[in-house]
C-alpha cells in the first residue's frame, strides 16, 4: 500500500491556517470520532442503557481496539488490551516483571525517561521495600549498566524531550542475555514509527493513545504482554475485569486468561469509541510510509531552522535513524519563543528547562507546514517577537 497523505489529512478536523506540530502531545480530532461518540451516546447508551454491554459489544471493545493497535506495534492478536491510564499500565507491567524475576531487586532506567514512569517505579520499590531499587543512568550508559542484579529494564523508546531513540532490539537482547526482562514505553512510538515487539522479543510494553493515535485528551492506554509470559504474569492490580469470571463475583481472585488478566476496572467506553474511530485512518495509511515521510519532514525542518535561526541549538539527534518523529531545539527563552509561535498560528510545545519541541505527523503535516513553521520561527527570532510580557507568563500546561 502506498499512503495517500492528502486522504489522511482529510481524515482530521484541523483549524484553517493552523500549523499543528504538537500531535506528539495531543493528536487532533478525527472527523469520524465525533459521529462515532454521538452514536455511542445516543444509540447505544441512550437507547440500550445497560444493555449496551452485551448488545453493543462494549465489554469486548478493550480487546478489539487493542488488536487494532497491535498491528502498529508488531504484536500478535490477543496480546494487547486497552484500559486505564499509562501510569497504571506502567505499574502493572513493572510489578508483573519483577515477580517473574525473584531474587533480583533492580529496575534499571535512564535519566531521560518520562518522569511519571520513574515516579511509578520509585513508588513501587518503596512499597516493596526489601532492597528493591530504581537505578537510573544516562541514556547512552544504559547498555553498559545492564548487569546480573537487574530484574527489569524499563525504557521509553523515544525520549519525550529530545526524540532520542533507543535501540529496542539491541537493548532487549542485552537484557535477556543478563537474565532481565524488558518494559518498553511506546508513548512516542506507537503510530509514529514501525515497532516490532514480537520480533525484538520485548517482554512487556505500554503506551498512551492520545498522541499519535489521536484518541483525544485522556484517552485510554494499552498494555502488551509477550505470549511467553501471558499465563505466568500476575497483575499486581487485580481488578474485577481481570478476573477469570468477573460476573461470578467470587471473593477470591483468579487471573483471566492471557492478556485479559491485565484489565482492571470498567473500560471508558466513550473514549474507546473515539479511539476506535481514530484507528480507521490506519486502514488507508502504512506505518512504513508514515515513517519515511516523517524523516523527510524532520530533516527539512532541521535544515531550515539551522539556516534561519542560528541562536537555536539542535537538541535532537541529527541522524534520523536515532530519533523519533519529533525535533527539539534549545534556547534559554524557549518558553516565550514557543508562546510567540503559538500566537502566530504555529503550535508546538515547551519542555523544561529550555526545549522547544515540534512533532511531525505526516498523516496531517506536509512540507507546506514545515516551510511555514520555519518562516514564522525565523520572524520570531529575528525580530525578538518573543520578548514580551504576555509570552513570558507561564500557563499551567506548557
Amino acid at each position: 500500500m502506498t499512503t495517500d497523505f492528502a486522504a489522511t489529512r482529510a481524515f482530521f478536523d484541523l483549524p484553517e491556517g493552523l500549523v499543528y506540530l504538537d500531535g506528539n502531545s495531543l493528536g487532533p480530532l478525527p472527523k469520524a470520532a465525533a459521529e462515532r461518540v454521538r452514536r455511542t451516546i445516543e444509540e447505544e447508551w441512550g437507547a440500550l442503557l445497560i444493555g449496551g454491554w452485551n448488545k453493543a459489544g462494549w465489554m469486548d471493545l478493550p480487546r478489539r481496539v487493542g488488536d487494532r493497535i497491535a498491528r502498529l506495534i508488531g504484536a500478535a492478536p490477543g496480546t494487547v488490551v486497552m484500559g486505564d491510564t499509562l501510569s497504571i499500565k506502567v505499574y502493572q507491567a513493572l510489578a508483573s516483571a519483577l515477580e517473574l524475576r525473584p531474587g533480583r531487586r533492580v529496575i534499571l532506567s535512564d535519566t531521560g525517561n518520562f518522569p511519571s514512569d520513574l515516579y511509578i517505579a520509585d513508588g513501587l520499590v518503596r512499597t516493596l521495600g526489601a532492597g528493591y531499587e530504581l537505578r537510573t543512568v544516562a541514556p547512552e550508559a544504559v547498555e553498559g549498566a545492564i548487569g546480573p542484579d537487574v530484574a527489569v529494564l524499563m525504557l521509553t523508546e523515544v525520549d519525550y524531550r529530545t526524540g532520542r531513540r533507543h535501540d529496542m532490539g539491541a537493548l532487549t537482547a542485552k537484557a535477556h542475555a543478563a537474565g532481565a526482562l524488558t518494559v518498553w514505553d511506546l508513548a512516542h512510538s506507537a503510530g509514529a514509527l514501525p515497532v516490532d515487539l514480537a520480533g525484538t522479543g520485548a517482554d512487556f510494553a505500554v503506551g498512551c493513545s492520545y498522541k499519535y493515535l489521536n484518541s483525544g485528551p485522556g484517552g485510554p492506554a494499552f498494555i502488551y504482554v509477550a505470549p511467553a509470559h501471558a499465563e505466568a504474569a500476575r497483575p499486581a492490580l487485580s481488578g474485577w475485569l481481570g478476573h477469570e469470571a468477573p460476573f461470578a463475583f467470587d471473593l477470591d481472585y483468579r487471573p483471566g486468561r492471557g492478556i485479559e488478566r491485565m484489565r482492571v476496572g470498567t473500560p471508558p467506553i466513550l473514549q474507546l469509541a473515539a479511539l476506535d474511530a481514530a484507528m480507521d485512518v490506519w486502514d488507508i495509511a502504512d506505518i512504513a510510509d508514515v515513517r519515511a515521510r516523517s524523516v523527510e519532514l524532520t530533516q527539512a525542518f532541521i535544515a531550515g531552522v539551522e539556516a534561519a535561526c542560528p541562536d537555536l541549538v539542535l537538541a535532537s539527534p541529527r541522524d534520523p535513524a536515532l530519533r523519533g518523529s519529533q525535533v527539539s531545539f534549545r534556547h534559554p527563552e524557549g518558553y516565550a519563543i514557543m508562546q510567540a509561535l503559538i500566537a502566530r498560528g504555529v503550535v508546538g510545545d515547551f519542555r523544561a528547562p529550555d526545549i522547544l519541541r515540534f512533532g511531525f505527523t505526516p498523516l496531517y503535516v506536509g512540507m507546506a507546514e514545515v516551510e511555514r513553521a520555519v518562516a514564522v520561527l525565523a520572524e520570531v527570532m529575528a525580530g525578538r517577537l518573543w520578548d514580551r510580557a504576555e509570552h513570558r507568563a507561564r500557563a499551567a500546561v506548557t
